[in-house]
C-alpha cells in the first residue's frame, strides 16, 4: 500500500529498501522505485515481523527474476533489523530487533497518542450519516449508518482532519403537509403549544395522516394546500413545521445521547431554495431531457434489465422535486461553499444505484472541474435477526432503535447482577449502560461493513470471544495490575523497557502497528480492521499476562510500562469506535 502518511515502522523500512533498490538499479527513477515499494506486516510472526514484496514488482521493470532481485535487496542486520530471509519466489521476510522496538516504545511512554502522528495536509471531510425522516422514529435500520458514520468521523478527527458531521434529515415535502393538516384537524393544541407530544406519538399520527391522505380526497386536497403554504414559507405553516421538527429532534437526541453521537442537523429544507437552480444548471448544460413530462438526465452506461436507458429524474411531471434534486443541490453546496475535499455518504447497500447515478450526473455537469473533491457512497449491509431475515419485531414492524438499546442495557445489567457481586447497585446500573451500548456498537463495527450481519444479544454480551466485554475485561485487568503495583507514570518513565520473552516482543510489535491500522482504516473505511486489531491486542495482552509475571518480578517496571502503552492503545481504539471504558466489571 502506498501511504500518504507512512507510519513509523513503514517509513523506516521503506527508507532502507529505497536505498537498496537505488543502489542495485541506478537507472530507475525515484518515482519508479516508490511505485515498487511494498512493505506489509507478516501474517505469521514465525516468518518474521514484516515482508517486503518489492522484488515481485521490480521484476517487470529490470527484466530479472524476483528471487535474483531479492538477493540484491537483502539488507544486513543493523540497528533496526535483526535478520532477513528470502522466501518463495522472492519475498523478503524481515525480523526487527527487539532493542529497536523497545527504544521506539520508550520514546512513546509519555505520548498520549503513542506515536500516531496527525496528517501533514489536513482535509475538509464531510461525513453524512444517520439521516432519519422527521416525524418517524429511528429504527434498527438507522443503527449501522449512525454507528459507522460516527466511527469514521472520530477516526478522521483523531488523524487531524477538519470534519463536518452532517445529519441529512428528511424534513420537507408532502409528508409535512399531511401531518400539519392532521394536527390542525385532530390535535390543534399541539400546534398552539397547549399540549406536548413525544416522537412516538408523532410517528403514530403520521401513519394515521398517511392513511387519511390515501383514502379521503378532501383531506388530500387540504394537505396539498398545506404543502403549498409551507413552500411559500407562510408563518402558520412554518410554525407548525418547526414544532414537528423540534419534537422529532428531541426524540432523536435521546438516542444520540445514549450512543454518544455528536452530529449537526442539516435537513432537506436547508437546500430547498436551491432546487430550482439545480434544474436551471443542468438545462444550461444541455443535459436535461423530457420524459412523459418529467425532467431527466440520461447517463451513459446506466440501463435497465431490458437494455433501456435509465433516467435520473430531477423534477417530476407534477413539478415536484425528489432525492436526486436535493442530493445534487447538497453536493454543489458542499463542494463550492463548504469547500470539502472528501464527502462520505453512509447509506445502505440498497441505495447504491442512486448514488452512482447522481454522482455521475454531477461529474457530467462539471461539478468537479478544477476541484480536488472525492465523493463516495459508503454502503453497508442489513442487520438480520436470529433467523437470518431482516431484523423486525414479533408484530413484523421495524424494531425501534431505542427499544433495542434499552434491552441491551437491561440484559447487561442482569449479567452483572449474576456475576459481579462486588459492584454496588448504582455502579451495576452505570456499568451495565456502558457495557450494553458498547456491545451493540462493537457487534456492528466488528462485522464487515459491506455484508449483512446477524444481531444476537447472547453473542454480543458474552465475556469470551470477539466482543466488547472481552476487550473491556483486558482493559480492566490492566487497571487492576496498575492499582496493585501502585503504578506511577512519572516515576516509571525513567526505567528502561526490555523485551526478552516472546510474548513481550509480540505485544510490543503489535503496539507499534496501531498507527498502520488507523491509516489503513482511513483508506478502506472499514471499522472492522480496528475492531480486529483490538481483539488481537486483547489476546496478546492475556498471553503476555499469562506467561510474563508483572508484580514482584525482576522485570516489573519494564512490564508495567508495556501494559501502560497497551492501555493507551486500547483507549485510542475504544475512542475511535465510540466505546466508553469502565474501571471494574
Amino acid at each position: 500500500m502506498q501511504w500518504s502518511n507512512p507510519p513509523f515502522i513503514h517509513s523506516t523500512l521503506e527508507k532502507i529498501f529505497f536505498g537498496k533498490i537505488e543502489t542495485a538499479f541506478p537507472n530507475l527513477t525515484k518515482e519508479q522505485i516508490s511505485s515498487c515499494l511494498e512493505i506489509t506486516p507478516s501474517k505469521q510472526i514465525k516468518f518474521g515481523h514484516y515482508q517486503c514484496n518489492s522484488a515481485m514488482k521490480l521484476s517487470k521493470l529490470v527484466g530479472a527474476s524476483p528471487r535474483e532481485i531479492a538477493t540484491k535487496l537483502l539488507p544486513k542486520p543493523d540497528v533496526y533489523i535483526s535478520s532477513t530471509q528470502i522466501a518463495g519466489p522472492g519475498f523478503i521476510n524481515i525480523t526487527l530487533k527487539s532493542s529497536f522496538l523497545a527504544n521506539r516504545l520508550q520514546s512513546l511512554i509519555k505520548d498520549p497518542r503513542i506515536g500516531i502522528k496527525k496528517v501533514t495536509h489536513p482535509k475538509r471531510i464531510i461525513v453524512e450519516f444517520s439521516s432519519p425522516n422527521t416525524a418517524k422514529e429511528l429504527h434498527v435500520g438507522h443503527l449501522r449508518s449512525t454507528i459507522i458514520g460516527d466511527s469514521l468521523a472520530r477516526l478522521f478527527e483523531f488523524l487531524g482532519h477538519d470534519v463536518l458531521r452532517l445529519n441529512h434529515v428528511g424534513d420537507w415535502g408532502t409528508p409535512f403537509g399531511m401531518l400539519i393538516c392532521y394536527l390542525k384537524k385532530f390535535h390543534p393544541k399541539i400546534l398552539s403549544g397547549a399540549e406536548i407530544a413525544d416522537l412516538s406519538l408523532l410517528a403514530k399520527w403520521y401513519k394515521e395522516s398517511r392513511k387519511l391522505f390515501d383514502q379521503d380526497e378532501s383531506f388530500k386536497k387540504a394537505s396539498q394546500s398545506e404543502v403549498i403554504d409551507l413552500q411559500a414559507r407562510k408563518k402558520d405553516a412554518m410554525d407548525a413545521w418547526g414544532i414537528i421538527c423540534q419534537i422529532s429532534r428531541e426524540g432523536y437526541s435521546e438516542i444520540y445521547d445514549l450512543l454518544d453521537i455528536k452530529i449537526e442537523e442539516r435537513g432537506e429544507s436547508y437546500y430547498h431554495d436551491a432546487l430550482s437552480k439545480v434544474i436551471d444548471y443542468f438545462e444550461e448544460k444541455s443535459l436535461v431531457s423530457n420524459s412523459d413530462g418529467a425532467k431527466c438526465i440520461f447517463l451513459p452506461d446506466f440501463v435497465s434489465k431490458e437494455g433501456n436507458p435509465l433516467p435520473l429524474i430531477i423534477q417530476k411531471s407534477d413539478g415536484g422535486y425528489n432525492y436526486a434534486t436535493t442530493d445534487l443541490a447538497a453536493l454543489h453546496q458542499r463542494i463550492y461553499e463548504e469547500k470539502a475535499n472528501r464527502i462520505l455518504h453512509i447509506v445502505d447497500n440498497g441505495q447504491s444505484l442512486h448514488f452512482q447515478m447522481f454522482i455521475k450526473a454531477a461529474e457530467l455537469g462539471g461539478y468537479f472541474e478544477g476541484k480536488q473533491t472525492e465523493v463516495q457512497h459508503i454502503p453497508f449491509g442489513l442487520v438480520l435477526g436470529a433467523d437470518g431475515t431482516k431484523f423486525k419485531t414479533r408484530a413484523g414492524d421495524s424494531e425501534k432503535l431505542i427499544d433495542l438499546l434499552n434491552l441491551a442495557v437491561s440484559k447487561s445489567y442482569q449479567i452483572l447482577k449474576d456475576r459481579s457481586t462486588h459492584l454496588k447497585e448504582a455502579e451495576k446500573h452505570s456499568t451495565a449502560k456502558i457495557l450494553g451500548i458498547n456491545a451493540v456498537k462493537y457487534a456492528d463495527l466488528s462485522s464487515l461493513r459491506t455484508k449483512d450481519y446477524q444481531f444476537s444479544y447472547e453473542k454480543m454480551l458474552q465475556f469470551e470471544g470477539n466482543t466488547a466485554a472481552f476487550l473491556m475485561y483486558a482493559y480492566v485487568r490492566i487497571q487492576s495490575i496498575q492499582a496493585k503495583a501502585h503504578f506511577d507514570l512519572e516515576e516509571a518513565a525513567s526505567c528502561a523497557i526490555e523485551l526478552k520473552e516472546p510474548q513481550e516482543l509480540q505485544l510490543a510489535l503489535y503496539l507499534v502497528q496501531l498507527e498502520e491500522v488507523l491509516y489503513s482504516m482511513s483508506e478502506t473505511l472499514l471499522p472492522n480492521r480496528l475492531a480486529d486489531y483490538l481483539y488481537h491486542l486483547a489476546n496478546y495482552f492475556h498471553a503476555f499476562f499469562r506467561d510474563c509475571p508483572v508484580i514482584g518480578s525482576q522485570e516489573e517496571k519494564s512490564r508495567l510500562l508495556l501494559i501502560h502503552l497497551t492501555q493507551k492503545a486500547f483507549e485510542i481504539g475504544f475512542s475511535i469506535l465510540g466505546l466508553k471504558t469502565v474501571s471494574r466489571m
